[in-house]
Protein backbone atom coordinates (compact mmCIF):
# COMPACT_ATOMS: atom_id res chain seq x y z
CA UNK A 1 0.00 0.00 0.00
CA UNK A 2 1.66 2.99 -1.01
CA UNK A 3 1.75 5.89 1.77
CA UNK A 4 -0.82 8.24 -0.15
CA UNK A 5 -3.72 5.47 0.08
CA UNK A 6 -2.31 4.80 3.72
CA UNK A 7 -2.67 8.91 4.48
CA UNK A 8 -6.19 8.99 3.01
CA UNK A 9 -7.23 5.61 4.88
CA UNK A 10 -5.96 6.75 8.05
CA UNK A 11 -7.75 10.62 7.05
CA UNK A 12 -11.09 8.78 6.69
CA UNK A 13 -10.86 6.42 9.18
CA UNK A 14 -10.09 9.88 11.90
CA UNK A 15 -13.51 11.59 9.57
CA UNK A 16 -15.56 8.36 10.91
CA UNK A 17 -14.62 8.51 14.27
CA UNK A 18 -14.82 12.25 14.33
CA UNK A 19 -18.25 11.67 13.23
CA UNK A 20 -19.42 9.08 15.22
CA UNK A 21 -18.03 11.15 18.23
CA UNK A 22 -19.82 14.32 17.24
CA UNK A 23 -23.17 12.94 17.59
CA UNK A 24 -22.26 11.09 20.91
CA UNK A 25 -20.15 13.28 22.76
CA UNK A 26 -22.05 15.84 25.09
CA UNK A 27 -20.69 19.20 25.08
CA UNK A 28 -21.60 21.62 28.05
CA UNK A 29 -24.69 23.49 26.67
CA UNK A 30 -28.37 23.76 26.53
CA UNK A 31 -30.62 24.94 23.60
CA UNK A 32 -33.19 27.42 24.06
CA UNK A 33 -36.67 27.13 21.74
CA UNK A 34 -39.13 29.24 21.37
CA UNK A 35 -41.85 28.05 24.25
CA UNK A 36 -46.00 27.99 24.66
CA UNK A 37 -47.95 30.92 24.81
CA UNK A 38 -50.64 31.90 27.10
CA UNK A 39 -53.50 34.70 26.54
CA UNK A 40 -53.92 36.45 30.10
CA UNK A 41 -57.31 37.33 29.11
CA UNK A 42 -57.83 33.56 28.54
CA UNK A 43 -57.82 30.61 30.50
CA UNK A 44 -55.65 27.11 30.58
CA UNK A 45 -57.86 23.65 30.64
CA UNK A 46 -61.26 25.60 31.59
CA UNK A 47 -59.48 27.33 34.43
CA UNK A 48 -59.05 31.38 33.85
CA UNK A 49 -55.60 32.57 34.08
CA UNK A 50 -56.36 35.88 35.75
CA UNK A 51 -59.43 35.84 38.43
CA UNK A 52 -61.36 38.31 39.73
CA UNK A 53 -63.49 38.21 43.15
CA UNK A 54 -65.19 40.64 44.25
CA UNK A 55 -66.63 42.58 41.31
CA UNK A 56 -67.87 41.40 37.89
CA UNK A 57 -64.86 41.31 35.12
CA UNK A 58 -65.09 43.33 32.56
CA UNK A 59 -65.73 42.02 29.35
CA UNK A 60 -62.86 41.49 26.24
CA UNK A 61 -62.05 40.70 23.24
CA UNK A 62 -58.75 39.92 21.59
CA UNK A 63 -55.78 38.77 23.15
CA UNK A 64 -52.71 39.81 25.43
CA UNK A 65 -50.23 36.95 25.71
CA UNK A 66 -47.48 36.28 27.93
CA UNK A 67 -44.38 34.85 25.72
CA UNK A 68 -41.88 31.85 27.10
CA UNK A 69 -39.18 30.05 26.34
CA UNK A 70 -38.51 26.27 26.27
CA UNK A 71 -34.82 24.82 27.48
CA UNK A 72 -33.68 21.79 26.90
CA UNK A 73 -31.95 19.88 29.98
CA UNK A 74 -28.38 18.92 28.72
CA UNK A 75 -27.73 15.90 26.35
CA UNK A 76 -26.72 18.28 23.39
CA UNK A 77 -24.35 16.20 21.38
CA UNK A 78 -21.28 18.30 19.62
CA UNK A 79 -23.71 17.70 16.18
CA UNK A 80 -26.67 19.16 17.70
CA UNK A 81 -24.99 22.26 19.24
CA UNK A 82 -23.46 23.26 15.87
CA UNK A 83 -27.07 22.96 14.53
CA UNK A 84 -28.68 24.90 16.94
CA UNK A 85 -26.19 27.76 16.34
CA UNK A 86 -27.26 27.97 12.72
CA UNK A 87 -30.65 27.47 13.22
CA UNK A 88 -32.57 31.25 13.86
CA UNK A 89 -35.21 28.67 16.03
CA UNK A 90 -32.25 27.50 18.84
CA UNK A 91 -30.16 29.55 21.22
CA UNK A 92 -27.50 27.46 22.08
CA UNK A 93 -26.38 28.85 25.58
CA UNK A 94 -23.58 27.47 28.54
CA UNK A 95 -25.49 24.70 30.65
CA UNK A 96 -24.57 26.37 33.71
CA UNK A 97 -26.05 29.83 32.58
CA UNK A 98 -29.39 28.44 33.09
CA UNK A 99 -29.32 25.33 35.61
CA UNK A 100 -26.15 27.06 37.89
CA UNK A 101 -23.70 24.00 38.86
CA UNK A 102 -24.22 25.37 42.82
CA UNK A 103 -28.23 23.98 42.46
CA UNK A 104 -29.85 20.91 41.95
CA UNK A 105 -32.67 20.73 39.45
CA UNK A 106 -34.84 21.46 41.72
CA UNK A 107 -33.49 24.05 43.48
CA UNK A 108 -33.60 25.83 39.98
CA UNK A 109 -37.21 25.13 39.22
CA UNK A 110 -38.21 26.13 42.63
CA UNK A 111 -36.26 29.52 42.17
CA UNK A 112 -37.95 30.21 38.93
CA UNK A 113 -40.98 29.70 39.99
CA UNK A 114 -40.48 31.85 42.93
CA UNK A 115 -38.99 34.30 40.50
CA UNK A 116 -42.94 34.19 38.69
CA UNK A 117 -44.98 34.87 42.18
CA UNK A 118 -42.79 37.56 42.64
CA UNK A 119 -43.96 39.04 38.97
CA UNK A 120 -46.89 38.04 39.52
CA UNK A 121 -47.37 40.39 42.87
CA UNK A 122 -45.52 43.11 40.79
CA UNK A 123 -47.83 42.90 38.01
CA UNK A 124 -50.86 43.24 40.39
CA UNK A 125 -49.31 46.21 42.65
CA UNK A 126 -48.35 47.65 39.57
CA UNK A 127 -51.81 47.13 37.59
CA UNK A 128 -53.93 48.48 40.93
CA UNK A 129 -51.02 51.35 41.40
CA UNK A 130 -52.36 53.18 37.80
CA UNK A 131 -56.01 52.71 38.77
CA UNK A 132 -54.80 54.85 41.69
CA UNK A 133 -55.66 52.81 44.36
CA UNK A 134 -53.79 53.32 47.93
CA UNK A 135 -51.02 51.49 49.27
CA UNK A 136 -52.16 49.30 52.68
CA UNK A 137 -50.43 46.76 54.45
CA UNK A 138 -51.49 43.02 52.88
CA UNK A 139 -52.12 40.05 54.52
CA UNK A 140 -50.06 37.83 52.32
CA UNK A 141 -49.75 34.37 53.96
CA UNK A 142 -49.55 32.86 58.04
CA UNK A 143 -47.43 31.09 60.24
CA UNK A 144 -47.70 27.76 61.59
CA UNK A 145 -49.82 27.97 64.15
CA UNK A 146 -50.62 31.31 63.59
CA UNK A 147 -52.76 33.16 66.07
CA UNK A 148 -54.56 34.81 62.87
CA UNK A 149 -55.48 31.69 61.02
CA UNK A 150 -59.11 31.72 60.42
CA UNK A 151 -60.02 35.44 61.29
CA UNK A 152 -57.85 37.21 58.86
CA UNK A 153 -57.48 35.60 55.10
CA UNK A 154 -55.06 36.60 52.69
CA UNK A 155 -55.40 39.82 50.55
CA UNK A 156 -56.86 41.31 54.13
CA UNK A 157 -55.84 44.74 54.52
CA UNK A 158 -55.14 45.57 57.74
CA UNK A 159 -56.15 49.04 59.01
CA UNK A 160 -55.55 49.50 63.00
CA UNK A 161 -54.40 46.64 65.53
CA UNK A 162 -55.74 47.82 69.04
CA UNK A 163 -56.93 50.57 68.33
CA UNK A 164 -53.59 51.89 66.30
CA UNK A 165 -53.53 52.66 62.33
CA UNK A 166 -51.29 50.36 60.66
CA UNK A 167 -50.73 52.32 57.05
CA UNK A 168 -47.41 50.58 56.61
CA UNK A 169 -44.91 48.41 57.64
CA UNK A 170 -43.42 50.97 60.21
CA UNK A 171 -46.32 51.64 62.08
CA UNK A 172 -47.40 47.69 62.05
CA UNK A 173 -44.02 46.81 63.85
CA UNK A 174 -44.11 50.06 66.27
CA UNK A 175 -47.35 49.13 67.39
CA UNK A 176 -46.73 44.92 68.00
CA UNK A 177 -43.14 45.76 69.35
CA UNK A 178 -45.55 47.58 72.36
CA UNK A 179 -47.79 44.70 72.69
CA UNK A 180 -46.68 42.18 75.58
CA UNK A 181 -46.88 38.64 73.87
CA UNK A 182 -50.82 37.14 74.68
CA UNK A 183 -52.51 40.09 74.65
CA UNK A 184 -55.33 40.10 72.88
CA UNK A 185 -55.93 42.87 70.55
CA UNK A 186 -58.73 44.05 67.97
CA UNK A 187 -57.44 44.10 64.60
CA UNK A 188 -59.79 46.49 62.26
CA UNK A 189 -58.84 45.21 58.49
CA UNK A 190 -60.25 45.63 54.85
CA UNK A 191 -61.70 42.84 52.75
CA UNK A 192 -62.84 43.30 49.34
CA UNK A 193 -63.58 46.86 49.89
CA UNK A 194 -65.55 45.88 53.36
CA UNK A 195 -64.70 47.07 57.17
CA UNK A 196 -64.55 44.42 59.28
CA UNK A 197 -62.63 43.43 62.73
CA UNK A 198 -61.48 40.78 64.79
CA UNK A 199 -59.86 39.67 68.42
CA UNK A 200 -56.58 37.88 68.24
CA UNK A 201 -54.54 36.51 71.07
CA UNK A 202 -50.90 37.24 69.79
CA UNK A 203 -48.07 35.01 70.24
CA UNK A 204 -45.11 36.12 72.03
CA UNK A 205 -41.93 38.16 69.45
CA UNK A 206 -39.12 35.29 69.79
CA UNK A 207 -36.56 38.05 67.86
CA UNK A 208 -37.56 41.15 69.73
CA UNK A 209 -39.90 42.79 72.14
CA UNK A 210 -43.10 42.59 71.95
CA UNK A 211 -45.68 40.70 69.51
CA UNK A 212 -46.78 38.93 66.92
CA UNK A 213 -50.07 38.15 65.00
CA UNK A 214 -48.36 35.11 62.78
CA UNK A 215 -48.94 36.81 59.51
CA UNK A 216 -46.31 37.58 56.50
CA UNK A 217 -47.93 40.47 54.86
CA UNK A 218 -47.04 43.08 51.82
CA UNK A 219 -47.28 46.47 51.16
CA UNK A 220 -49.33 46.87 48.27
CA UNK A 221 -52.07 49.11 46.67
CA UNK A 222 -55.64 47.55 47.79
CA UNK A 223 -58.46 47.56 45.86
CA UNK A 224 -62.21 46.60 46.45
CA UNK A 225 -62.39 43.69 44.92
CA UNK A 226 -59.38 40.72 44.47
CA UNK A 227 -57.16 39.30 41.84
CA UNK A 228 -55.71 36.03 41.93
CA UNK A 229 -53.28 34.65 38.96
CA UNK A 230 -52.90 31.18 37.98
CA UNK A 231 -50.20 29.89 35.14
CA UNK A 232 -48.66 26.31 36.17
CA UNK A 233 -45.16 25.55 34.70
CA UNK A 234 -44.07 28.86 34.21
CA UNK A 235 -40.69 29.75 35.76
CA UNK A 236 -39.03 33.19 35.80
CA UNK A 237 -39.97 37.07 35.87
CA UNK A 238 -40.51 37.98 32.34
CA UNK A 239 -44.39 37.60 32.25
CA UNK A 240 -44.53 40.40 34.79
CA UNK A 241 -45.78 42.91 31.79
CA UNK A 242 -48.51 41.03 30.45
CA UNK A 243 -49.96 39.81 33.96
CA UNK A 244 -50.06 43.74 34.51
CA UNK A 245 -51.91 44.35 31.59
CA UNK A 246 -54.17 41.34 31.73
CA UNK A 247 -55.23 42.62 34.61
CA UNK A 248 -56.27 45.80 33.61
CA UNK A 249 -58.03 45.05 30.67
CA UNK A 250 -60.74 42.60 33.38
CA UNK A 251 -61.16 45.40 35.50
CA UNK A 252 -60.50 49.26 34.34
CA UNK A 253 -63.19 50.03 32.08
CA UNK A 254 -61.40 50.90 28.77
CA UNK A 255 -60.91 48.25 25.86
CA UNK A 256 -57.14 47.58 25.30
CA UNK A 257 -56.85 45.39 22.62
CA UNK A 258 -60.30 46.62 20.68
CA UNK A 259 -59.70 42.47 19.95
CA UNK A 260 -56.32 42.66 18.25
CA UNK A 261 -53.80 40.03 19.34
CA UNK A 262 -51.18 41.11 20.90
CA UNK A 263 -48.12 39.12 22.72
CA UNK A 264 -45.26 40.26 24.31
CA UNK A 265 -42.76 40.15 27.15
CA UNK A 266 -41.26 41.99 30.07
CA UNK A 267 -40.26 42.15 33.46
CA UNK A 268 -42.11 44.91 35.29
CA UNK A 269 -42.04 46.40 39.14
CA UNK A 270 -44.62 47.91 41.39
CA UNK A 271 -43.97 51.23 40.15
CA UNK A 272 -44.70 49.98 36.36
CA UNK A 273 -41.49 50.27 35.11
CA UNK A 274 -40.60 47.30 32.22
CA UNK A 275 -37.12 45.68 32.26
CA UNK A 276 -35.36 43.40 29.50
CA UNK A 277 -35.66 39.48 29.25
CA UNK A 278 -33.63 36.47 27.79
CA UNK A 279 -34.68 35.07 24.86
CA UNK A 280 -36.35 37.63 22.39
CA UNK A 281 -35.60 36.32 19.46
CA UNK A 282 -37.66 32.78 20.61
CA UNK A 283 -40.73 34.72 22.04
CA UNK A 284 -40.91 36.71 18.21
CA UNK A 285 -41.15 33.19 16.69
CA UNK A 286 -43.38 32.16 18.73
CA UNK A 287 -45.71 35.08 18.50
CA UNK A 288 -44.92 35.29 14.62
CA UNK A 289 -46.37 31.57 14.69
CA UNK A 290 -49.63 32.95 16.38
CA UNK A 291 -50.31 35.57 14.46
CA UNK A 292 -49.93 38.65 17.01
CA UNK A 293 -50.80 41.86 15.26
CA UNK A 294 -48.01 43.69 17.55
CA UNK A 295 -45.04 42.93 20.03
CA UNK A 296 -44.45 44.46 22.81
CA UNK A 297 -40.44 44.63 23.57
CA UNK A 298 -38.66 45.78 26.68
CA UNK A 299 -36.68 48.85 25.61
CA UNK A 300 -33.67 47.48 26.49
CA UNK A 301 -34.15 44.44 24.12
CA UNK A 302 -34.68 46.58 21.06
CA UNK A 303 -31.14 45.89 19.86
CA UNK A 304 -31.15 42.13 19.77
CA UNK A 305 -35.06 42.73 18.60
CA UNK A 306 -34.14 44.46 15.48
CA UNK A 307 -31.58 41.81 14.26
CA UNK A 308 -34.66 39.70 13.28
CA UNK A 309 -35.45 40.61 9.38
CA UNK A 310 -39.45 41.16 8.72
CA UNK A 311 -40.35 39.58 11.96
CA UNK A 312 -43.97 39.94 10.79
CA UNK A 313 -45.28 42.26 13.30
CA UNK A 314 -44.37 46.41 14.64
CA UNK A 315 -42.04 46.03 17.45
CA UNK A 316 -43.57 48.61 20.23
CA UNK A 317 -40.61 50.04 22.61
CA UNK A 318 -41.80 49.70 26.10
CA UNK A 319 -40.14 51.34 29.08
CA UNK A 320 -42.67 51.75 31.65
CA UNK A 321 -46.61 50.31 32.03
CA UNK A 322 -47.54 53.82 30.52
CA UNK A 323 -45.76 53.15 27.34
CA UNK A 324 -47.44 49.84 26.90
CA UNK A 325 -50.36 51.20 27.21
CA UNK A 326 -49.95 54.15 25.12
CA UNK A 327 -48.60 51.27 22.46
CA UNK A 328 -52.56 49.82 22.61
CA UNK A 329 -54.46 52.92 22.00
CA UNK A 330 -52.16 53.54 19.19
CA UNK A 331 -52.96 50.06 17.75
CA UNK A 332 -56.75 50.17 18.28
CA UNK A 333 -56.55 53.23 17.00
CA UNK A 334 -55.21 52.63 13.71
CA UNK A 335 -52.07 54.68 14.64
CA UNK A 336 -48.28 53.15 14.44
CA UNK A 337 -47.17 52.90 17.89
CA UNK A 338 -43.63 54.02 18.84
CA UNK A 339 -41.20 51.22 17.79
CA UNK A 340 -37.66 50.05 18.53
Amino acid sequence: MSRRIAALTTGALLLVVLGVLGTTLPVPYVAQVPGPTFNTLGDIDGEPIISVEGREPDDVDGNLNLTTVGVSRGGLSLVQAVRGWFDDEVAVVPEDSVYPPDQTDEETRRANREAFLTSEQAAESAALGHLGYPDKVVVKGFAEDSPSEGRLEEGDALETVDGRPTPDLEALDAVLTSIPGGTEVTVEYTRLGEPGRTAITTKPATEREGSLLGVSVIVQPTAPFDVDIQVEDVGGPSAGLMLALGILDLVDDEDLTGGSFVAGTGTIDPEGAVGPIGGITLKMVTARDIGADLFLVPADNCAEALRVEDPGFPLARVATLDDALAALADLAAGRTPETC
